[in-house]
């Protein structure tokens, strides 16, 4: 089996954007200073909506939909609660984690009286560019993609400019970099960092819905597996330059599409499982090691 081809490249750009989604919410959460740690819970409550919505509604882009807003809607407690309120936005984001794990795990058995996974006959998963077959070099990389893949770097660097060159973008920028001067030129604090943390709720939902209904066309309890713990590692590597975030998450699905590989010609299943992980440990570290440093020069 060939490794590096230009079906791993489509395998990397599958498996990297749910990831992109979830870190473009912690990145655009960075930006006005709340350190969102939800990403995971908020992923997950996407993929079981994604799902759901797909399933009532017959169609798969309305299930993208119902996951968009209903996982805005899920971000509004960590928005509230850290914004509005002032608490601690890490303990809140720990609780809505478990309280996503908790409550598709229930509603699972509620609405579809089945435990572990859900994928009935006629699921609508999200439909793939195969008119680009034909197209040489991006055919074999682009046409069993969903559109979400493609629009998630249109989006990021949409958003990157966005932050960079405009005004609406300077001031967000500037609510989490300096509050107290922002709110001294009448800027509302807390409500550009309650409506940024909405929108990478929806984002988020995105994320979910891609994993769900392009991925893979099904839902299984705890199906986001760390990637929204992978997204926050992403956002502490590019340390606040939205641009940087796809080579970041490229590399991530990198390792977990090399692990699918390496499975392809034996290796252990419980080595490749754990390279994402492991590479995400070393970024963690890397980063405490780079923030260390900086804080030694400038003292």
């Amino acid at each position: 089996m060939q490794i590096f081809e230009l079906s791993f490249v489509a395998a990397v750009l599958l498996a990297a954007t749910p990831i992109l989604y979830a870190a473009l919410a912690g990145a655009i959460s960075a930006q006005v200073g709340v350190f969102n740690i939800a990403l995971e819970g908020q992923m997950l409550w996407g993929a079981f909506a994604a799902v759901a919505g797909s399933y009532y509604t017959g169609s798969a882009w309305g299930g993208v939909l119902i996951a968009l807003l209903s996982t805005a809607l899920f971000a509004v407690i960590l928005a509230v609660g850290s914004a509005r309120w002032k608490a601690d936005p890490i303990i809140i984001a720990i609780g809505t984690n478990l309280l996503a794990l908790g409550l598709t795990g229930f509603l699972l058995r509620v609405l579809f009286d089945v435990s572990g996974s859900f994928s009935p006959r006629g699921l609508e998963g999200l439909p793939k560019m195969g008119f680009l077959a034909d197209v040489p070099v991006i055919g074999p990389i682009f046409a069993g993609q969903t559109l979400l893949v493609p629009l998630a770097f249109v989006v990021i660097v949409a958003v990157g400019l966005w932050l960079k060159a405009t005004p609406a973008g300077l001031r967000l920028r500037g609510v989490g970099e300096h509050p107290d001067a922002a709110a001294s030129l009448g800027v509302n604090v807390p409500s550009f960092q309650m409506w940024a943390t909405i929108l990478g709720g929806a984002l988020c939902g995105i994320a979910g819905a891609q994993l769900a209904l392009g991925n893979v066309t099904v839902f299984t309890e705890n199906m986001t597996a760390g990637r929204g713990w992978i997204a926050v590692a992403a956002v502490m590597l590019v340390a606040g330059r939205p641009l940087w975030l796809p080579l970041a998450c490229l590399g991530f699905g990198a390792a977990e599409a090399l692990g699918f590989r390496l499975q392809g010609i034996g290796a252990p299943q419980q080595l490749t499982d754990a390279a994402p992980y492991a590479i995400t440990l070393v970024v963690l570290v890397l980063t405490r090691i780079r923030f260390a440093r900086s804080r030694k020069v400038s003292v």
